[in-house]
């Protein structure tokens, strides 16, 4: 098992065995203090693949990207990345191995610059993108080098909250509600960025309202409901299987 040594590093994950999922997670379970809210969930995410969890609200989808991450309380089961258990590892170690989360809350520091709140989480592995590639794919960002984060709209918050952990070195992505509240037009240049990331390499598990957004750019949608993953569905079945979804979401 991987674990953190008293200088604070941490040793790298090995490659994931060839046709082994990147992240494997099994009998997932999670408190929030006394309250159960994960019951064993069980998924795989295969490298470079973007991953959808739907649900309806306070099924488990959230604490399940937290549980990943190791910021949450009480956690047992197990979650391997590239082959590495990471179940009894704190969130910094988990962080350094390549696994980047950006919350549904976005976590924008209001009395910082873009300049300093992209700055701000160290490189913890290489082949970040650099600041320029940043500023490729969200140009608002430029524009706004020194505007402090409570200048900032909904979109440019998100737009900097993705490109902050791109720039860490992450290669999977965790991404809670990236949509939420956006406006059409921002809503389509995160679905294209998350299409340019996957096509980069990325691997992404994204949690999402929005099933018609997710199904622009995922490849396999798990579905939760009380703390378990109760379907999945390939994207290429998801036409074929809306009334089962609907069901599901209580569309």
């Amino acid at each position: 098992m991987v674990t953190e040594t008293a200088a604070g590093t941490v040793e790298r994950p090995a490659a994931a065995a060839p046709g082994a999922p990147l992240l494997a997670v099994r009998g997932l379970e999670a408190w929030y203090g006394e309250s159960h809210v994960l019951h064993g969930i069980n998924l795989d995410v295969g490298e470079g693949e973007v991953v959808t969890l739907l649900g309806r609200n306070g099924a488990g989808k959230t604490t399940t990207l937290k549980s990943i991450m190791g910021v949450i309380g009480k956690r047992r089961g197990s979650v391997t990345f590239a082959g590495q258990e990471t179940i009894q590892l704190p969130s910094r170690a988990i962080a350094r191995l390549g696994i980047g989360y950006v919350p549904e809350e976005r976590g924008i520091y209001s009395t910082l610059s873009v300049e300093e709140n992209l700055m701000l989480p160290p490189q913890v592995k290489p082949g970040g993108l650099s600041t320029q590639q940043i500023f490729t794919l969200f140009p608002n960002l430029k524009e706004r080098l020194r505007s402090q984060g409570t200048k900032l709209s909904g979109g440019e918050q998100q737009m900097l909250a993705i490109g902050r952990i791109l720039r860490t070195g992450a290669n999977l992505l965790l991404l809670d509600e990236p949509t939420e509240g956006l406006a059409p037009v921002i809503i389509d240049q995160i679905g294209a960025t998350i299409r340019m990331l996957k096509n980069q390499g990325f691997t992404i598990v994204l949690v999402e309202q929005n099933f018609r957004f997710a199904q622009t750019v995922a490849d396999r949608h798990y579905v939760v409901e009380q703390g378990k993953v109760i379907d999945m569905i390939p994207n290429a079945e998801l036409d074929a299987n809306i009334d089962k979804l609907h069901g599901y979401l209580g569309v």
